[in-house]
């Protein structure tokens, strides 16, 4: 297909916020509504510049350690979930704390503990370092073993293979999970599987859209950050899908004209910690370029909703004072 030969827009659905990013972002506004800045949370609430910008506009504070945060201040963990040690980070530096882990995270971390209670070894199927296989992996560390990808199973060892279990991080590429899955289970015949799929409903089915119009689409923008595993992932399903190209940008501004050339169908989607307003200006820059003409392609249909973490039920500034002045603090937060 060429320029000449009309220009469109392919306009993934679903695409952009899912309900546990969407249950996150709306912790930290409320949060922020109830109790006044400022309102730390360990690491960015979610995987997107944008949002993490907008947030601290608002008067979030973004720290990567549970001890920057000054005694007998409100502390929020991140979507992507915190191992148990950061709990207790937070109850020594006398903080009052608000989780935001997405319930589908929560699910494969109650996973975890449970099958290490039944003695299992675990494989956690999950990319090294990011936040969430952190978080999982500090639920029962001495059961777990991470296994990056089909390339590390060769390593793998268990102590005993009719006792094995493999969990995976929610954020991941089904069809690169489902090939780490094969080859463990052709080295461990017995490997058990989690009770249900530990990649997201989200995550799952952006990534059935990107499919659906990848063959299609000459070129795919992906609208996320670098840092969002879902988003990378995104790319990669888009040129497996058939697309001659595929790009992440955070903003319409980082697209290149030069795309472009010779393109006569355009994919664009956007990772699940996207908020709409950063397609809406893709759409409008492609738009400006005669890509006027879009199509929706919709792949599932999305009614899931979370609901806001219990702790912004409770007076968290009052309690947060207690426990500064119960455990030495001065009781007064830092402004």
């Amino acid at each position: 297909m060429t320029a000449t030969s009309g220009r469109r827009v392919l306009l993934a659905a679903p695409r952009g916020y899912c309900a546990g990013v969407d249950r996150a972002v709306i912790a930290v506004e409320k949060a922020l509504e109830q109790y006044g800045a400022p309102v730390y949370v360990r690491h960015e609430i979610v995987h997107n510049k944008y949002v993490v910008q907008t947030l601290e506009k608002k008067g979030a504070v973004f720290v990567e350690r549970t001890e920057e945060v000054p005694p007998g201040n409100i502390v929020m963990f991140s979507a992507h979930g915190v191992a148990p040690v950061v709990h207790e980070e937070a109850a020594r530096g006398r903080l009052a704390t608000i989780d935001a882990t997405c319930p589908l995270v929560t699910k494969v971390h109650k996973e975890a503990v449970r099958f290490a209670k039944e003695d299992y070894d675990i494989l956690l199927i999950g990319h090294e370092g990011h936040e969430e296989v952190i978080g999982t992996s500090g639920e029962a560390p001495e059961h777990i073993q991470l296994v990056d990808g089909p390339g590390d199973v060769a390593k793998v060892e268990v102590r005993d293979p009719s006792r094995v279990v493999w969990l995976s991080q929610t954020t991941l590429s089904v069809d690169e999970t489902m090939e780490t899955v094969d080859a463990l289970q052709e080295k461990f015949p017995q490997l058990i599987s989690p009770p249900s799929d530990d990649i997201c409903y989200a995550t799952q089915n952006r990534q059935l859209a990107v499919k659906q119009m990848g063959a299609d689409a000459d070129l795919v923008i992906v609208v996320g950050s670098r840092n969002s595993s879902n988003s990378k992932r995104l790319v990669e399903v888009a040129k497996l899908a058939g697309a001659a190209q595929a790009y992440l940008v955070d903003f319409a501004d980082e697209i290149d004209e030069a795309w472009l050339e010779g393109v006569g169908t355009v994919g664009v989607t956007s990772g699940a910690s996207v908020p709409e307003v950063l397609v809406e200006q893709v759409l409008e820059w492609l738009a400006g370029r005669g890509f006027e003409d879009v199509e929706i392609v919709k792949a599932a249909e999305e009614s899931i909703i979370f609901s806001l973490p219990k702790e912004l039920r409770r007076d968290l500034r009052e309690e947060a004072s207690t426990l500064a002045a119960e455990r030495g603090g001065s009781g007064t937060p830092e402004a």
